[in-house]
């Protein structure tokens, strides 16, 4: 293969990180919103640049050769600076205008529109507008997927900035006819002879689910979910006992508390961003906000 590089393009980049990231052309070309022959060809026309194949094709999808995975950080590294140079150029010249993408778990974004909070924020800030990006699941704020994440627990990303805004709590709940047919757990220790709600593999690594496998390392679920509100659907049907936020589980009146808080489920909340975005007058304007605010938010969010 000719080794030409006058004619690199960094926008095939994106096509190499998209395959990287869900392994198949198909998935990557969905989430680019192009087609997947679109994917292939400007992958084999950025390998004939390059020089050296980048991807192999096998049975399930693609995957990275060798070269491939050395050259990933490198792409990543291209991609964030990109969207840097993106979020900065939407700021710049713009009074302070424009959306703040805020992700939250998706139970607290009615307990925080059901106060005057976001009120409050527009009428000091006219031009801007606060739009929420709900999931359970961390986004990944370096790639562009929220500007910023009100996010309780470690996050493994220590390149985020940010603000304490309180604790997250977490107790026991069970539903009153739960207790009725099936008694009431007294001690941590009886959990492994109740029905247990817990989160699915996507959560596996959710401080709940670890805990959980630790005091019943035995006891198959009764009930999975892959999010907060579907572990309280579970728990108010009566299918069985679950770990809950009590700032969720002290709101539902048909549950009771029966253990807890318990000391290892409590993290801290945050608001965080990226050192970039941080600087940016629209996200800026946000945090000077919320910290002037955290005795109303603190409440929605512990409990």
């Amino acid at each position: 293969m000719a080794h030409d590089s006058h004619s690199f393009d960094w926008d095939d980049l994106k096509h190499l990180l998209a395959v990287a990231r869900h392994g198949s052309t198909l998935a990557a070309g969905r989430a680019l919103k192009i087609d997947q022959s679109t994917v292939q060809r400007r992958l084999v026309e950025l390998e004939r640049r390059i020089g050296q194949s980048l991807v192999h094709r096998h049975p399930a999808g693609y995957r990275l050769t060798a070269f491939g995975q050395e050259m990933l950080p490198y792409a990543e590294r291209v991609e964030q600076a990109v969207l840097a140079f993106e979020h900065h150029l939407e700021t710049v010249g713009s009074e302070v205008a424009g959306v703040i993408r805020m992700t939250c778990p998706e139970p607290l974004v009615y307990r925080i529109t059901q106060t005057a909070l976001l009120d409050r924020f527009h009428a000091l800030h006219p031009a801007l507008r606060v739009q929420f990006v709900t999931s359970d699941k961390y986004l990944d704020l370096s790639k562009g997927e929220a500007d910023v994440a009100l996010r309780s627990g470690d996050t493994d990303d220590n390149e985020l900035v940010g603000r304490k805004i309180g604790d997250s709590i977490w107790a026991v709940y069970a539903s009153r006819t739960y207790i009725e047919r099936h008694g009431r757990p007294e001690r941590i220790e009886d959990l492994a002879q109740h029905a247990l709600v817990g989160f699915d593999e996507s959560m596996a690594r959710h401080r709940a689910s670890e805990w959980l496998q630790r005091v019943a390392p035995n006891t198959p679920l009764a009930a999975r979910s892959n999010s907060v509100l579907g572990l309280i659907y579970s728990v108010k049907a009566g299918v069985g006992v679950a770990p809950l936020p009590i700032a969720l589980g002290d709101a539902e009146p048909d549950l009771v508390r029966v253990l807890g808080p318990v000391p290892e489920l409590t993290r801290i909340w945050r608001l965080l961003t990226t050192p970039e975005l941080r600087r940016t007058p629209r996200v800026s304007a946000f945090f000077d906000f919320i910290v002037a605010e955290v005795e109303t938010l603190r409440p929605i969010i512990t409990g």
